[in-house]
């Protein structure tokens, strides 16, 4: 029996590489998706030796792309199916809380790009290239931060670009980014294959991250004062460790989880009208073609 193939973006450092470490020590074959080409091969040379005695999963396997360009998403869609290698478990780790408003080459919002364009757009473009297994499992990194999200529900904003026309608090347009992406996953969830899973993982407040230390502005001000209170990478990725892993599948679909159980997001969160709304407009600024119902 193959080993099972989990790919995981944002996986050169933090979270991500936390993730690869210790799913490759259950005997999964994976792959490392980076920015930076010598970062994302480094660790993946940090991981090799990791594998089980006896088990077949293949040496980790790293791709590049800056996902915050849609072309580039696109592209790393392309090389993975071209590599024709089925994915079991996707873990959409890459994320970022940029200090001040900037906007990508697609003219959309830097952080809504990376945190809620880039999972939308991988998966919906693997799916189209019939690249996952009959019950993978797709696993979003969220945050309880979403609670904070300023979006407006009569007009949701899907591209963050009304955020050059407001008061720009980072904390914010984080939080409303991932409320964002929250919503049109709920929505997928509805949508995704038979057999096939999203899910929604809360990390916790976890130390030594690049989202609260390296992110610049308010949130690296402000990481000193909840350190005493965070938790450590490797306690951190205990949720979306168990979602990609659990048996039977955890449910529900589509749903927000934390300390490995489900939890309750915010009250937008759970709106459906809402998240179907976000869904399409979704898909409409990035031109995918929407599942069927």
């Amino acid at each position: 029996m193959s080993s099972e193939t989990a790919v995981v973006t944002g996986g050169a450092s933090g979270l991500g590489l936390v993730t690869a470490r210790h799913l490759i020590k259950t005997g999964r074959s994976v792959v490392l998706v980076g920015q930076d080409a010598t970062r994302t091969r480094a660790a993946a040379d940090s991981l090799r030796g990791l594998a089980p005695a006896g088990s077949d999963a293949a040496p980790p396997r790293t791709y590049t792309a800056d996902l915050k360009q849609w072309s580039q998403v696109r592209a790393l869609a392309a090389e993975l199916a071209a590599d024709r290698d089925p994915v079991d478990v996707l873990i959409n780790n890459a994320g970022a809380a940029f200090p001040r408003y900037e906007q990508t080459p697609d003219g959309v919002e830097c952080t809504y790009a990376l945190n809620h364009h880039a999972p939308f757009l991988l998966t919906h473009a693997l799916l189209a290239e019939g690249m996952f297994t009959r019950e993978a499992r797709i696993i979003n990194m969220s945050s309880f931060v979403e609670k904070r999200g300023k979006l407006d529900a009569t007009d949701p904003d899907v591209a963050g670009t009304s955020w050059n026309k407001r008061f720009y608090n980072q904390i914010n347009v984080y939080a409303t980014s991932k409320l964002v992406s929250l919503l049109a996953a709920r929505e997928l969830a509805h949508r995704l294959p038979d057999g096939m899973s999203l899910y929604n993982a809360n990390p916790g407040m976890v130390k030594d991250t690049a989202i609260n230390s390296n992110a610049g502005g308010l949130m690296r001000l402000t990481a000193p004062l909840f350190r005493p209170f965070a938790i450590t990478p490797d306690e951190g990725v205990q949720t979306p460790l168990w979602l990609a892993s659990a048996s039977p599948a955890p449910r529900p679909s589509g749903g927000f989880f934390s300390e490995s159980k489900p939890d309750t997001p915010s009250r937008l969160a759970l709106n459906d009208d809402l998240a179907r709304t976000v869904y399409t407009k979704t898909a409409a600024l990035l031109g995918v073609e929407p599942l069927a119902r």
